[in-house]
């Protein structure tokens, strides 16, 4: 019996050992999409009452959903399948004369997921749809040693020097390398609400640590850990400390440090979240060490933005703090800005391009990349310290091109092409987010980035804001504008259909139109992904060459493949209406919409599954519902 004992603790030791308690991976978040004073999980529908760095899918908006984060068309976040967003308070230095000034990041943000909260008799959870949560209180302005608390720290860096312990305020010494802030995340769940009155009643931290442990008997359902790193460039002002304290100050006027936090609205497929949580087992931390995760370049990433809503500025030198946020260092609680005549308006995206429609005729395509070794523009140029948009587009009409780009501010380019590689990818801002040296209300491309306009729209190149196609009926629009202001939503849905045809399909091939897509689970089971932007060609090639039978292409950058098609009805082609990343002469679906093809015939017959089908073979397009 002594010897049985002793090998039962050994497998529950050995067992304990094999769990992944220490998994995790970093989730490298490349930029900022936007930076204004919104936060839908707090101040739905409204201006929110300070400014918020947010990281994530530019489906991000005043007022969200699960929906709505599905309607992403991009992320400034790399795995493919993560359309969360993910936000915190925006840094300030305060300097001596009352004024403020923006900080930059570096590197935009690092979001881990780990492996930490257990329970027994539960095993780990993804985020459910619809989950979001808060962490930290922005009204904090002391210390109260609570689990809440602590799971907000700073990093002083110093990567040339020794290491300086945590703080849970901010450093009071200058940072060599920057100022990390940290925020950790509640990870234990009620099993029940997927929010709470105060966004945070219905998570729970471990007990006895914020960052790992057993979940409390009133919160039994361990989720997969969440936390966050942002890095601020604070070296900037290195030398331009004054006084006794430190010069920095959070956008809702902290001063302190204590009343950092952070926000997040879920927006993963769930299941390849759950696949990842029960897969992804490597303590490395790398995301690539993750095998069901597909990865977005990082130029794409980097390029995914939206425009600001909320008109006011957010950067740069500033008089005082957006939406009446006074400095305050407690030790009591702070309370919101009052009414100071900040704008409570929530305005149109601003657009990163300039709408030449009706002045000159001219189109937006979009934001292209250049090098200086092969220009992508190889007629005409000219450098003015005074360029804009219509200045460079005036040019090239008196040089007789037809496509005119602008670039690093104060650069303009004709030509009459494109190269394929130099294109713009739909969907995407870009890196084209350098203001003209002649009007900074406009967007004169960037260091390698060109913005091109064209005299003659070419189908979906098209003056695009920062969320082209995020959602049906914004595409059908944008579709609309692009042949000419006074067409129809039956021109765009005719052009949407015109698209189908331009698309290269394998032999015995053929489009079945538009479906819904069930989205948990999908309509279309297999992730397709060969490494490439996404077409619709490229998607129906690789489940061909994979033994599928149906191919998938949704939200613009989405594969999917499978031998049915679940829970899926026709929709108006109108509702396809995205072009695909990879190509703009194709459609790629629609937010939770399928361009759907088959090698087989579309059959009437519903809940008959189709079996993989051997080359050659024909098969039924099966409807599962």
């Amino acid at each position: 019996m002594h010897i049985n004992n002793v090998n039962t603790v050994a497998l529950a030791l050995l067992s304990t050992l094999a769990a992944p308690a220490v998994a995790f991976w970093r989730l490298p978040c490349k930029t900022p999409i936007v930076v204004e004073r919104a936060d839908p999980v707090i101040s739905p529908g409204k201006p929110s009452g300070h400014v918020h760095t947010i990281m994530g899918g530019n489906g991000f908006s005043f007022t969200m959903d699960y929906a709505s984060t599905q309607s992403s068309t991009c992320s400034s976040c790399t795995v493919i399948g993560d359309k969360s967003n993910y936000w915190v308070p925006t840094l300030y230095y305060h300097a001596q004369n009352g004024s403020f000034i923006s900080v930059d990041q570096t590197g935009g943000a690092t979001v881990y997921y780990e492996q930490r909260a257990t329970y027994p008799g539960k095993t780990l959870q993804a985020f459910p749809e619809g989950f979001r949560m808060v962490a930290g209180n922005p009204m904090l302005r002391n210390f109260t040693d609570t689990e809440a608390q602590d799971a907000v720290r700073y990093a002083c860096l110093n990567y040339n020097g020794p290491a300086t312990p945590e703080t849970n305020a901010f450093p009071t010494v200058n940072c060599p390398s920057g100022l990390r802030a940290e925020v950790y995340f509640p990870s234990c769940w009620d099993g029940v609400n997927l929010d709470s009155a105060d966004h945070k009643s219905h998570m729970a931290y471990p007990v006895g640590g914020y960052d790992h442990g057993t979940c409390p008997d009133s919160h039994p359902q361990p989720l997969i850990s969440l936390f966050y790193e942002v890095i601020w460039n604070t070296p900037d002002f290195a030398n331009d400390w004054y006084g006794s304290g430190q010069p920095f100050v959070w956008s809702m006027g902290d001063a302190t440090g204590y009343g950092y936090h952070g926000d997040f609205v879920n927006g993963w497929d769930v299941n390849l979240l759950q696949e990842a949580v029960d897969q992804c087992t490597s303590d490395s931390g790398k995301v690539e060490d993750c095998p069901v995760f597909k990865l977005t370049p990082d130029s794409q990433a980097e390029g995914c933005m939206i425009g600001v809503q909320v008109d006011e500025p957010t950067q740069g030198v500033l008089s005082a703090l957006p939406g009446c946020n006074q400095v305050t260092t407690g030790p009591g609680q702070a309370t919101p800005g009052g009414a100071c005549g900040a704008t409570t308006t929530i305005s149109a995206p601003a657009p990163f391009f300039k709408d030449l429609t009706s002045s000159l005729h001219w189109y937006y395509a979009g934001c292209g990349s250049d090098g200086i070794g092969g220009r992508t523009l190889t007629g005409p140029s000219q450098t003015l310290d005074n360029m804009t948009v219509e200045t460079c587009v005036d040019f090239c009409i008196s040089q007789g091109y037809s496509i005119a780009g602008t670039e690093y501010v104060t650069q303009c380019y004709c030509g009459n092409s494109v190269p394929s590689a130099a294109a713009p990818i739909a969907g995407l801002v870009g890196a084209c987010t350098d203001k003209c040296g002649g009007d900074d209300t406009e967007y004169c491309g960037g260091y390698g980035a060109i913005s091109l306009y064209e005299k003659s729209p070419q189908l979906l190149q098209v003056p695009h804001s920062n969320k082209v196609a995020a959602a049906s009926t914004t595409a059908a629009t944008a579709l609309v504008s692009s042949v000419a202001p006074s067409s129809t939503i039956a021109a765009a849905v005719a052009i949407a259909s015109s698209l189908a045809s331009n698309v290269t399909l394998p032999v015995g091939w053929k489009a079945y139109g538009c479906y819904s897509d069930n989205l948990n689970p999908r309509s279309l089971g297999f992730n397709g992904w060969w490494d490439q932007p996404v077409t619709s060609s490229g998607c129906t090639n690789f489940c061909n060459a994979n033994g599928y039978s149906i191919a998938g292409t949704e939200n613009a950058g989405q594969c999917f493949c499978g031998n049915e098609l679940l829970q899926s009805t026709q929709q108006p082609s109108s509702a396809c209406n995205m072009v695909c990343l990879g190509d703009q002469r194709e459609i790629c679906g629609g937010s939770g919409t399928l361009s759907v093809f088959s090698s087989g015939q579309l059959s009437s017959r519903k809940a008959r599954r189709a079996h993989k089908h051997r080359r050659g073979e024909a098969h039924h397009l099966d409807v599962m519902s």
